[in-house]
């Protein structure tokens, strides 16, 4: 059987951001984000929540509402600003009824007993 590709570009899901969406942690800010990204393309709503710091989580998402066909994404900068604190520059593209859109973010991670999480994001101008 051939290995299903990754929605974050990488070729065997169940390798990259698969065993993370399975409960392994990921071993660094960029993994998170990467896994981040393939839950919003999957609609992995409990996933998403579960990785986003508690200090800034929305109560719910409504991803199926969400209408965006994601298209691919592009990990920028990686940068370890401590052993607990991270920042992943990423532009992920997408479409909404035929037109495409760039979402450029710096994220902000943290990780806490051994467990990354997405904080929050800037977008460069």
């Amino acid at each position: 059987m051939a290995a299903k590709p990754c929605p974050c570009g990488a070729a065997d899901y169940a390798a990259c951001c698969g065993r993370y969406h399975n409960g392994a942690p990921a071993p660094d800010a960029a993994a998170l984000m990467r896994s981040r990204y393939s839950a919003y393309v999957l609609k992995l709503e409990t996933y998403l929540l579960a990785t986003w710091h508690p200090s800034t989580r929305p109560a719910v998402l409504d991803l199926a509402a969400d209408h965006a066909k994601w298209l691919g994404l592009e990990v920028k900068k990686h940068h370890a600003e401590s052993l607990d604190r991270a920042t992943v520059e990423f532009v992920a593209r997408y479409k909404i009824g035929g037109r495409a859109y760039r979402l450029h973010e710096i994220s902000r991670f943290v990780c806490e007993e051994g467990r990354w999480f997405y904080v929050d994001g800037v977008f460069p101008g």
